[in-house]
């Protein structure tokens, strides 16, 4: 009896080690790439932090990161690690953003995805104490489908309204059967999409904003109808509107696709 429950200790024991062993050795295999790297003062002591932009591929596919962190080896010794959105694209950009004499790392990813939606991240390290700014948030917008193959969009921030001439798709909203002789079938909203990019900008007083684009679309995602272009301040604590531009975009109802 003792023999057997001997074995059976063993066996557990065995089991364990190759169990311990396997996790090892797939967390040592995993393949890290550096997408780039700089180096500057972003602690604020007069020494050089040296900032790296990493990525974990999806198995052997490169085009992909199912991990994204930023590393930075601070001046002081420790090892500083932010982690971000998984997504195909990575990139950053070292900027003052808020304004405060010293630069942020400021974090864009792609998302992959068919409406070409970023990620975004501001973080600071100032004294070495790790701070996330905030981000401006995308416009709020009403919008609706009108009669006689028109749009209208109101951004809710400014009160202004847009109204757009939809005739260059007639014949494709026609045979969606979204119009019936110029007449909607029934009530229905574009769609107002997050930005698909953001990105720093100088400012006209020589200070550094942030720059968006949201894309405003129809029946399908490629049936894009207005790009809504918004420049931002960043004052006390909050991102300030400082510059909208409303653009349609002409597209014919040939090259809207609907999947």
């Amino acid at each position: 009896m003792k023999k057997e429950l001997l074995l059976v200790i063993v066996l557990f024991f065995l089991i364990s080690l190759t169990a311990i062993t396997g996790v090892y050795a797939i967390g040592e295999n995993r393949k890290v790439i550096t997408i780039s790297e700089e180096k500057t003062d972003i602690s604020g002591d007069g020494i050089d932090e040296v900032i790296l932009l990493k990525g974990v591929p999806y198995q052997e596919d490169d085009s992909f990161l199912k991990e994204i962190y930023i590393e930075v080896a601070g001046s002081n010794g420790k090892l500083y690690t932010f982690p971000l959105e998984s997504g195909s694209k990575a990139s950053l950009q070292l900027v003052d953003l808020n304004n405060d004499g010293m630069k942020e790392i400021f974090s864009t990813v792609q998302t992959g995805g068919s409406g070409g939606i970023v990620m975004n991240s501001i973080t600071s390290l100032k004294n070495f104490i790790h701070t996330e700014l905030p981000l401006p948030e995308p416009l709020e917008m009403n919008t609706k489908f009108l009669d006689g193959y028109k749009a209208e969009i109101k951004l809710v921030h400014t009160g202004k309204s847009y109204l757009f001439n939809l005739r260059d798709r007639m014949d494709y909203y026609k045979k969606l059967g979204f119009y019936f002789k110029g007449k909607l079938n029934e009530p229905a909203e574009l769609t107002v999409n997050p930005y698909s990019d953001l990105k720093p900008v100088q400012l006209d007083n020589g200070k550094i904003g942030l720059k968006g684009i949201q894309r405003v679309t129809g029946v399908a995602n490629a049936d894009t109808i207005a790009i809504v272009e918004t420049t931002w301040n960043y004052d006390r604590g909050h991102w300030n509107l400082i510059r909208t531009d409303v653009k349609k975009v002409k597209t014919h109802a040939k090259k809207v696709k609907t999947h």
